[in-house]
């Protein structure tokens, strides 16, 4: 596999962006994403996997008493997909 890539749409060069084990090529000109099959099925495994991890923690009610405090608040993420943090 060469380094460059360039569009099959309209022949100009495309960008690389990987995270994690998917890599995908997208196009300066037309915005066309292009991936291999492989990365297709990664890109599916890691999405339902970030959707799986982003829910809420479901832990135990604690015992209210008196001398409790707030707990911190949780980190939130800032992208809404695993997909669309590719293109962040």
């Amino acid at each position: 596999m060469s380094d460059e890539w360039t569009c099959p749409q309209c022949q100009s060069t495309m960008s690389t962006r990987s995270a994690g084990d998917v890599t995908v090529h997208q196009c300066s000109a037309c915005e066309g994403v292009f991936l291999e099959r492989a990365d297709l099925g990664n890109l599916v495994e890691a999405e339902n996997d970030w959707h799986r991890d982003s829910g809420p923690l479901t832990q135990p009610l604690p015992r209210i008493s008196p001398d409790m405090t707030a707990p911190p608040p949780s980190p939130r993420r800032s992208a809404r997909s695993y997909i669309e943090s590719l293109f962040a």
